[in-house]
């Protein structure tokens, strides 16, 4: 069978030129704006996922096929392959199925990557598995898309595997969402059979929060609104799904209002210059902008943006580049840049969807590492709120995860991180747990909102309860308490940094100063769940120790001696429960 011609050749003239001619201006020219457009053209990251043998990789092919993004020596090594769906034709899924056992199965098993042009836009495709035990190569493959297409075979209508897809998408929270249903050429290109399959999916997607929902009509095998309007469906006036993906509004989705900025390491060549280098997660850093360092609080203006080309008048995401600051701060890996209008929530307890992706189940009493942003820390997972039915959406109650499940979890991390919504911010918003012993990856994060994490729910059932004492102790990661030091105001201030870097609330109380005030200020402190620190030097303050005690009670009056290190006293708040511990 002869190949078919592609649909376009999008090379400029003047660059097809025959080989050996001598380049002439006028060539130059073209070659060099023809550089320049290829160098700013827009580029979208795209996943396929569907139920086994909905033709994913067989649409892929034929895209990298009409697109002129074949490999000639591809191209030979395929075309005398036969397939009984393609009548002897070209197997265009044997384009994007590379291991020796999807092409023995006919399915993809793991997550391929392409990569294809037009004259509109670049793009990188994720050919995904649709089978239910790779459901975490689905979701590494779409973790980064800014659009998804889930298929569906226009014979067999929507099924689990298209709406646990269409769920795990909504999950990592892809902003455009393509419903192609596929194979319509087997169905007589019916109307009816299409409109039946937009009404199911668009119930079913109603709960889950999708902005950006169209529905395509396609037969990949024949190419059907795959790049072209098909003339056998003319009831369909929607556009292609190559035009879709050109014109698809990506720029918006990205978060220019909120910057961060995770620094990576210190670069300091010599003596004139110290920069600190990372990768842009959101918002836009110019010179003279103010920023604020996390966790330590302090800011500083940006006095230039550093990278090998030279200075930048601005960056943003997802740019790597080097920040020099007016002031010489003490700042390393794991530190972060941000606006000070509005930072990042800093925490230690995290509210999260983890995507469970080990053979060995979750274990509540194992130790894991956290992999977020520049920072990696020992955390626990506390508690599984719940694990979701992909297939229904429904909430079941676990005490684990095993492989390919999605449940809601309480991770509690041993250092504060600095975490935005998942769905507002998807850099600061994601993580991954990792097994400190084996260095296996096995399980992905997004963190959850917390305006909307428990919509409507308190701990006791009433959404106008009085928050508690336990809730407030759960959010805090602590007990309010009222640590009585018999040390001066630096000693203090010294344990209130050290209670602070492990995600605290605190506040510190000068005894002397105090006086008579101590009393109403330290209890309204400790209604509020934090622990008040009084710093009480000598015996002027034994009167105010008795009616602190009284104040706190037992359980949460606690008297530290002076001349501690900061290790003994952290140690004496876990012991009496009232830090959590480090694991």
């Amino acid at each position: 069978m002869d190949t078919p011609a592609p649909l376009w050749d999008w090379r400029p003239a003047a660059v097809s030129q025959t080989p050996g001619a001598t380049p002439s201006p006028d060539r130059e020219a073209a070659l060099e704006s023809f550089l320049h457009q290829e160098r700013d053209k827009e580029l979208l990251r795209f996943s396929t996922a569907g139920s086994v043998d909905d033709g994913k990789s067989t649409l892929i092919g034929r895209l990298l096929f009409d697109s002129k993004g074949v490999y000639e020596d591809q191209l030979a090594s395929i075309a005398q392959a036969r397939s009984s769906q393609t009548a002897g034709g070209v197997d265009f899924a044997l384009l994007t199925d590379g291991l020796r056992a999807e092409r023995e199965q006919g399915i993809t098993i793991d997550v391929a990557y392409r990569y294809f042009e037009t004259p509109r836009r670049k793009f990188i495709i994720a050919d995904t598995p649709g089978h239910e035990q790779y459901t975490r190569n689905m979701a590494t493959g779409a973790s980064t898309a800014n659009l998804a297409i889930v298929l569906v075979d226009a014979r067999n209508g929507v099924l689990p595997q298209s709406r646990r897809h269409a769920f795990i998408a909504s999950l990592l929270g892809i902003p455009h969402i393509v419903a192609a249903v596929n194979k319509m050429d087997l169905v007589d290109w019916r109307q009816d059979v299409f409109e039946a399959i937009r009404q199911e999916f668009t119930r079913f997607a109603a709960p889950l929060g999708l902005h950006d929902l169209i529905f395509i009509p396609i037969s990949a095998l024949l190419g059907d609104n795959v790049v072209l309007r098909s003339t056998r469906m003319p009831w369909f006036h929607g556009e292609s799904l190559l035009s879709h993906l050109e014109t698809a509004p990506i720029a918006a989705d990205r978060n220019l209002a909120e910057m961060r900025f995770p620094v990576q390491c210190v670069i300091r060549p010599d003596q004139n210059f110290r920069g600190y280098a990372g990768q842009v997660a959101s918002g836009i850093l110019t010179p003279g902008e103010t920023v604020m360092v996390l966790p330590s609080g302090r800011t500083s203006r940006i006095k230039s943006i550093a990278t090998y080309d030279g200075d930048l008048p601005c960056a943003f995401a997802p740019l790597s580049v080097a920040v020099c600051l007016d002031d010489e701060l003490d700042i390393s890996r794991g530190d972060m840049l941000v606006d000070p209008a509005c930072p990042p929530l800093l925490t230690r307890t995290l509210d999260a969807r983890l995507v469970w992706m080990s053979h060995t189940p979750l274990d509540l009493k194992r130790d894991y590492l956290i992999k977020h942003t520049t920072q990696e820390v020992r955390v626990r997972v506390r508690a599984i709120r719940y694990r979701f039915d992909v297939n229904t959406l429904a909430q079941e109650p676990a005490t684990e995860l095993r492989l390919n499940e999605i449940g809601a979890v309480v991770v509690e991390t041993r250092k504060p991180l600095f975490v935005d919504p998942y769905r507002r911010n998807r850099v600061t918003g994601a993580f991954i747990l990792i097994d400190p012993l084996s260095n296996e990856t096995i399980a992905a994060g997004m963190i959850s909102d917390p305006r909307t994490r428990h919509p409507g729910r308190t701990a006791t059932g009433d959404p106008s309860a009085p928050v508690t004492a336990a809730e407030r102790a759960e959010r805090h990661g602590h007990t309010a308490a009222l640590v009585w030091m018999a040390a001066g105001w630096d000693a203090a201030s010294r344990l209130e940094r050290a209670l602070f870097e492990r995600g605290a609330i605190t506040q510190v109380l000068d005894a002397a100063a105090a006086g008579e005030h101590l009393a109403p200020i330290a209890a309204a402190a400790l209604t509020a769940g934090q622990i008040v620190i009084v710093a009480a030097e000598g015996k002027a303050s034994l009167p105010l120790q008795s009616a602190a005690r009284d104040l706190a009670g037992p359980d949460r009056f606690l008297e530290l001696p002076a001349a501690q290190p900061d290790d003994a006293y952290l140690d004496e708040l876990e012991r009496r429960g009232i830090l959590a511990s480090e694991f």
